[in-house]
């Protein structure tokens, strides 16, 4: 079976599903996504799970049984027991994924609470617990690239778990991350652990990043501001690439390398188009290239899956990419300032979605405890 998804993973970049609900892991819809769309792995964030949960009904009936065992429960625990059995069902369909690879796909993300973004130890405890509660070796712990989360990343690799981080924006908060899963292989290795069997990705968002930049561009209004806009995103991960291919091909990972640890790849996720006069496939077909995921929304899936075209552009006019950066920043827009905003704002957007979650949760707990 070959589509244009398939295509693109011959030109070796993974597709992992950003989505899960609890009827697509009953029904077969995943496991079908596996054979057809080439899925190897999967994601989820309070976002999803606040969408999964508060509008289906799929939940109810495990929720019913969880209030009938303990009918004093509170929120946060009925959500990690309703996730918790989603991201292991999702793990056991992919373990065949992971095994087949040696462990360069098949994960599963589950995201640590959103409101511990700016707590080093609370993170640590908390991505703990849970990869030790879900006990699927294709787990991966997301973890906030904040200033809180680069030691607790650093902290958890050195531990053997494996770590998704998630939100960022900028090359700085990709050189950070780098810097944290080196310094948590490097501790693993001096420990005598096994660096072979650690797996990280690094998560850097794309169609927001056009978003904010485009909105600064158009307040300027020139010609030559306004020509720039739905460039800043592509760019800004093709420099990022670049570090990353100048990162694990240099000395530090060099050691480790030899020892059998992996690159952390670059995840390309928020990759639905925002802006409808933009292609609904530009940031799958721009950000293609060797040792990356790119996380796909169902919509995105659906419409590169139809008509996207897979060729290698990733390495390509890289140097066009960073000369657009530089036009941009000669405009006197901060790259870092606005950059920084969009971590604080995904920040804030998680936390806000993780309350939400929890309150609809609330809500349907009170209904059926009523009944």
């Amino acid at each position: 079976m070959t589509s244009p998804l398939h295509k693109l993973t011959a030109l070796g970049q993974s597709i992992w599903y950003d989505n899960i609900q609890r009827s697509l892991l009953e029904n077969g819809g995943l496991a079908k996504m596996i054979v057809e769309d080439a899925i190897t792995g999967l994601t989820s964030n309070p976002s999803i799970f606040n969408n999964a949960i508060s509008k289906s009904s799929d939940y109810d009936a495990s929720l019913k049984t969880l209030l009938a065992e303990n009918p004093d429960a509170d929120v946060k625990t009925l959500y990690e027991s309703l996730a918790i059995a989603d991201i292991q069902a999702a793990a056991d369909l992919m373990r065949p994924i992971y095994d087949r690879t040696d462990g360069v796909d098949g994960y599963v993300s589950l995201e640590v609470a959103p409101t511990l973004a700016d707590d080093t130890d609370g993170t640590i405890a908390e991505a703990r617990r849970l990869f030790a509660t879900v006990n699927r070796p294709n787990l991966m712990i997301k973890v906030p690239a904040t200033k809180a989360g680069l030691p607790a990343i650093a902290t958890l690799i050195g531990e053997g778990i494996n770590v998704n981080v998630t939100l960022m924006f900028s090359l700085q908060h990709y050189d950070d991350v780098a810097d944290a899963y080196l310094a948590g292989l490097e501790k693993l290795a001096a420990s005598g652990g096994d660096v072979s069997r650690v797996a990280s990705v690094a998560s850097f968002f794309v169609s927001r990043v056009d978003t904010i930049f485009d909105k600064a561009l158009e307040s300027i209004g020139t010609d030559e501001a306004l020509a720039l806009r739905g460039k800043m995103g592509v760019a800004n991960a093709k420099a990022a690439y670049r570090r990353f291919r100048e990162t694990f091909g240099g000395e530090r990972f060099a050691a480790l390398k030899a020892r059998g640890a992996r690159v952390q790849r670059p995840l390309w996720a928020s990759t639905s188009t925002k802006n409808p006069a933009y292609s609904d496939v530009m940031y799958v077909e721009e950000l293609i290239g060797a040792d990356t995921v790119n996380t796909m929304p169902p919509q995105t899936i659906i419409a590169f899956k139809d008509h996207g075209v897979a060729e290698p552009r990733l390495t390509q006019d890289v140097d066009a990419a960073l000369a657009t950066m530089d036009a941009v920043a000669a405009l006197g827009i901060s790259y870092t300032e606005l950059t920084e905003t969009l971590q604080q704002q995904g920040v804030a957007a998680f936390a806000k979605a993780f309350e939400a979650l929890l309150a609809n949760l609330d809500e349907k707990r009170t209904q059926i405890l009523a009944a």
